[in-house]
């Protein structure tokens, strides 16, 4: 799984939870914001934990990914980061310890 198929994911969830009128006028990238491009609220991000957590499975812990982060971190947070997160995730040692 490359991270341009991740970003692709990524995207197209992000577009299904914030509606395709509003996404019309935002590429969504690697450094795309959640908070300052898209403005996800809360409620949004659940949402989107859940389509993670559906799609990627217990691998991805999007939840837990963000309990680690400070609140400025959170608000500071791009599509890059949860990329690279989730690619951290189904690299060949991560997904042995994992699996294993």
């Amino acid at each position: 799984m490359t991270p341009d198929q991740i970003l692709a994911d990524v995207r197209a969830m992000l577009v299904e939870i914030i509606g395709p009128e509003y996404a019309l006028g935002i590429d969504i990238g690697m450094t795309t914001s959640f908070e300052a491009d898209l403005e996800l609220e809360s409620i949004e991000f659940v949402k989107l934990a859940t389509r993670l957590g559906e799609h990627y499975g217990h691998r991805v812990d999007f939840v837990a990914f963000l309990a680690d982060k400070t609140l400025n971190e959170i608000i500071d947070l791009t599509v890059g980061e949860v990329v690279v997160y989730i690619a951290d995730r189904f690299t060949p040692a991560r997904t042995a310890a994992v699996d294993g």
